[in-house]
């Protein structure tokens, strides 16, 4: 099949060979696939992510799953964002048929062990014509619904999963900093959760008008207010929840600084580089800092039944599509926040 195959820090677009069919496998067409910040980030320090998925494995128990290493060595075809045609099924998928449109959470399980599909030498994600997935973790997609739509189940669940850990409640309010797709689906999930008021703060105009299509009561500039400061005009009484969603060094300390007495801190924004912060801003203040990653079974089902009832509206999200040939181009152009949110990858 013809794929977007990254070799390095280059992303070509070649023939890049599926596995064979596992026992509770499905093959299915990619249909579209959105691409992830995380997945820029894997282009340029793959290795860094690597090494320190290594690090925390080795300071932690076995898990009873082994997951299939990666060799970045050999090529890899990402994409973990994804909605997809069922073609074939081997035996024990019997709740999917032919023609099914699914979304799954980003794992395939063989006889060899758990693999990170779009993060894998053998599974290929998104970016690629087909992919084999793990029936068992396949959702059909509700009538109605399209594929563009649906593709955008995996980074609505992440909002979902980070506005869950927070342990946010109503009489609560919420500061997002950053408004990414991660931030954006932070804003989703605190609207469906009927949190108010909700303060989106972010430099670009373009994620700014996205955030209050979003839900956001209030958007602020940083360099005219931050979103702290806005949440002062607004608010400044209640328990404030802030969502850091940047991922740039500097960025928690800044944010810690700031915070209210007794608040609270979720980081699910991912930063590359070895940060620094003072222990002693966080201890004087008596904050709670929390981080997130991804999400779990009942979230992601979750997120894609909101999109289907239409308590999430996914669409504002989408400002391209690209085919297969266009995905290097694409990588680019996510650089530039007042032209993109979220471009899909759809091969047909």
């Amino acid at each position: 099949m013809r794929a977007a195959v990254m070799h390095g820090n280059e992303l070509v677009v070649e023939e890049f060979a599926l596995p064979p069919l596992h026992d509770g496998g499905v093959r299915v067409k990619t249909k579209a696939c959105g691409i992830c910040g995380s997945d820029l980030h894997y282009l340029q320090h793959a290795h860094k992510m690597k090494a320190i998925g290594e690090e925390v494995s080795a300071h932690n128990p076995p898990s009873p799953i082994t997951l299939v290493p990666t060799d970045l060595g050999k090529g890899i075809v990402m994409g973990h964002e994804f909605c997809g045609e069922v073609t074939e099924l081997a035996p024990g998928s019997d709740h999917l048929k032919v023609g099914d449109l699914v979304v799954s959470m980003p794992i395939a399980i063989d006889s060899a062990g758990a693999h990170t599909v779009g993060y894998s030498n053998l599974y290929p994600g998104g970016y690629g014509e087909e992919m084999i997935l793990s029936g068992m973790l396949c959702m059909k997609v509700p009538n109605g619904l399209s594929y563009q739509h649906a593709a955008l189940t995996e980074p609505m669940a992440v909002g979902v999963h980070a506005v869950n850990k927070s342990k946010i409640v109503k009489g609560e309010s919420a500061v997002v900093i950053g408004c990414g797709p991660v931030g954006l689906a932070c804003i989703a999930a605190l609207k469906a959760k009927g949190i108010s008021p909700i303060i989106a703060a972010d430099f670009s105009p373009a994620r700014r008008a996205l955030a209050a299509v979003m839900g956001a009561d209030v958007v602020t500039d940083p360099r005219e207010e931050t979103g702290i400061q806005a949440w002062y005009a607004v608010d400044g009484r209640s328990t404030v929840v802030q969502f850091e969603a940047v991922g740039v060094a500097g960025m928690i300390d800044r944010t810690m600084l700031t915070a209210p007495k007794d608040s609270r801190i979720l980081i699910v924004g991912v930063c590359m580089e070895t940060d620094v912060l003072r222990p002693l801003i966080g201890i004087s203040k008596e904050l709670t800092i929390q981080f997130a990653l991804a999400y779990d079974p009942i979230e992601f089902g979750g997120a894609l039944r909101s999109i289907a009832e239409g308590e999430f509206n996914v669409e504002p999200l989408i400002t391209g599509t690209v085919d297969i040939d266009g995905v290097p181009q694409a990588f680019r152009d996510l650089a530039d926040p007042e032209r993109h949110a979220k471009i899909l990858v759809c091969p047909a």
